[in-house]
């Protein structure tokens, strides 16, 4: 274990994990367990389970899992050592010393770290550097203070393959740490030389005030107009937003979701410091849930051209499965909102925000769109289109509203718009049953894990094999001269012969069976498998017999397959004689 057990668990301990998920989840107690909306996936009705007497979480929706430091390290982004770092400062605990492994790992993070800050603080002198007066009115052309440009670490990349290069290795840091860091590229000879050339720079930071990436745009007309870091192991991008550092503490109570860098510093200089914006993708739902995290609304303020509403339909998809109040900015005049505040000021601008469109009135707006609505058979086209997307709507009373307004734009009464609707939402709901009717009919696939990477060759064999594990982190006294009867080779799912053989290593060593045990040691989709099996827990009583009717039910399948045979023997044989001894011990 990469870190001491007794460190661990006192780690635990301290961070109870009821506390911990409380302080993203707002959870209800029913019976032993308390419930939530998951963190992890969009949902309406709670799905995500938490166990102060397992210390487990369990989402029966998405089937993520694990104990404390796993969901500390999904819900915070981390790698494992930063997670039991982060919980250790949660807890006012001292980390101790880990394993050399580790240690390595750790300090090659820290380096990747203090090489970005140094990088960012690199772009920024080279910024203020009299021959680069080019860079410096691209910004201050774009109407930026000093002060905002200082507060965003914004720098300039010279025209030069080594200009960065030099500087960190003058530095102390070498080409790899360069290269894992995505400040450098590797030509297809080998040769390395800066990635960021002839650019102006924005410094990507984190929640905790790290640099960890940088985007890079050009001062003329080439390709590609912005070139962002790669993964890194310091940066990814589906986890972070830009500005989130800032505008995490704002008391607007909302976000306003900008398209590009420029806008989102436009808008903190003009007052707005709620602005935040994806990097250089569309929006990914784990964006989305850590947008839910920090406040209940959002107002979108994409660039007005196609592209960018296109984007905009897409991200109301995204934000609304996370529950947040979604409203879509238009602005009139202006192609972005760094545009419109320069020419209108920003109580103009505020004034667009108080008076944002809705999102289904927004969406409603871009179907009318497309058709002539003097023209009938666009009206019906655009009353059928209507009436799917209004379909999707939740809230009855939402629904009519919508439905009416959506009339009165074709000219048809409420009521024929309404029957529109009506036939959508059956149609909607057949379609459900059916999936549903689907699922029922197919107990095969529902005992499948979640993570179909992970599925079944032999699902009789895996259901009794989860038991055998099941019991094992109930009562660790089972696992007393268990190999013997019960050898790893005969688990037929990989992942659960995985589990089990770290069981009876850890009962070897004399070290505890529990979730704990897996943390940062199973992957994160072998981790959630292992707390579902554990979520669905076992009656008190005597448990040695129920262990030896999984062993034969193992043991018979792998006599079916082949895998066990007596020498000289017919398979068919021997399954028959080990039928016959263990007749009326268990039913196979």
């Amino acid at each position: 274990m990469a870190f001491d057990r007794v460190f661990l668990d006192e780690l635990s301990a301290r961070n109870d994990i009821v506390d911990v998920v409380s302080q993203y989840v707002q959870l209800k107690k029913s019976g032993a367990n308390y419930f939530g909306l998951c963190p992890f996936h969009n949902e309406k009705t709670p799905s995500f389970s938490v166990s102060p007497d397992k210390q487990i979480f369990h989402c029966f929706g998405c089937g993520a899992g694990g104990g404390v430091i796993t969901f500390t390290m999904k819900a915070e982004g981390l790698e494992f050592p930063d997670a039991v770092r982060y919980l250790a400062a949660r807890a006012g605990m001292q980390v101790p010393e880990q394993g050399e492994a580790d240690r390595k790992a750790a300090r090659h993070r820290e380096r990747l770290y203090a090489l970005c800050k140094d990088a960012a603080r690199f772009y920024y002198d080279t910024l203020w550097k009299p021959e680069n007066r080019v860079a410096q009115q691209y910004f201050l052309g774009r109407g930026l203070h000093r002060r905002t440009m200082n507060r965003f670490g914004l720098g300039y990349a010279p025209d030069s393959f080594h200009a960065l290069l030099d500087a960190m290795t003058a530095k102390g840091y070498t080409r790899d740490e360069m290269l894992d860091a995505g400040l450098l590229s590797r030509s297809e000879k080998g040769h390395v030389y800066d990635r960021f050339r002839g650019r102006v720079m924005f410094p990507i930071i984190d929640v905790r005030g790290n640099v960890i990436a940088f985007g890079g745009r050009v001062l003329d007309d080439s390709k590609p107009k912005y070139l962002n870091s790669p993964e890194t192991p310091i940066f990814h991008k589906s986890r972070n937003l830009f500005a989130l550092n800032l505008s995490k503490t704002t008391k607007s109570g909302y976000f306003i979701l900008a398209e590009g860098y420029m806008d989102v510093i436009a808008l903190h200089q003009a007052g707005f410091d709620c602005a935040v914006a994806s990097l250089g993708t569309s929006l990914t739902e784990e964006q989305a849930r850590i947008i839910a995290r920090h406040v209940g609304r959002i107002v979108i303020s994409y660039d007005a051209d196609g592209a960018g509403q296109s984007a905009a339909q897409r991200a109301i998809d995204i934000l609304k499965k996370c529950d947040l109040q979604v409203k879509v900015l238009r602005i009139p005049g202006a192609k972005d909102p760094d545009e419109f505040i320069k020419a209108k000021g920003a109580d103009a601008f505020r004034a667009l925000i108080e008076r944002s469109e809705d999102h289904n009135a927004y969406r409603l707006e871009q179907i009318a769109a497309k058709y002539d609505l003097e023209d009938d058979e666009a009206r019906v086209q655009f009353l059928r289109d209507a009436a799917r997307m209004l379909a999707g709507i939740e809230s009855s009373i939402e629904r009519e509203v919508y439905a009416g307004r959506a009339a009165k734009m074709a000219g048809v009464t409420a009521e024929a718009m309404n029957v529109e609707v009506r036939r959508e939402l059956n149609i909607r709901k057949k379609k459900q049953k059916a999936a549903e009717r689907r699922e029922i009919r197919s107990p095969v696939g529902m005992a499948q894990p979640k993570d179909r990477t992970l599925a079944y060759a032999d699902v009789k064999s895996a259901k009794a094999e989860e038991n055998v594990l099941r019991l094992l982190f109930y009562d660790q006294k089972l696992a007393v001269g268990l190999e013997k009867e019960l050898p790893p080779a005969w688990f037929s799912a990989p992942v659960l012969r995985k589990i089990y053989e770290r069981v009876l290593a850890l009962d070897r060593e004399g070290q505890m069976v529990d979730i704990l045990s897996f943390e940062g040691w199973l992957e994160a989709n072998e981790m959630s498998l292992l707390s579902a099996i554990l979520d669905q827990g076992i009656p008190p009583g005597e448990h040695r017999q129920e262990m030896q009717e999984y062993i034969n039910t193992i043991r018979m399948q792998r006599v079916r397959d082949g895998t066990i045979t007596e020498a000289g023997e017919d398979p068919l044989l021997t399954f028959g004689r080990i039928k016959k001894q263990n007749a009326g011990g268990q039913t196979i």
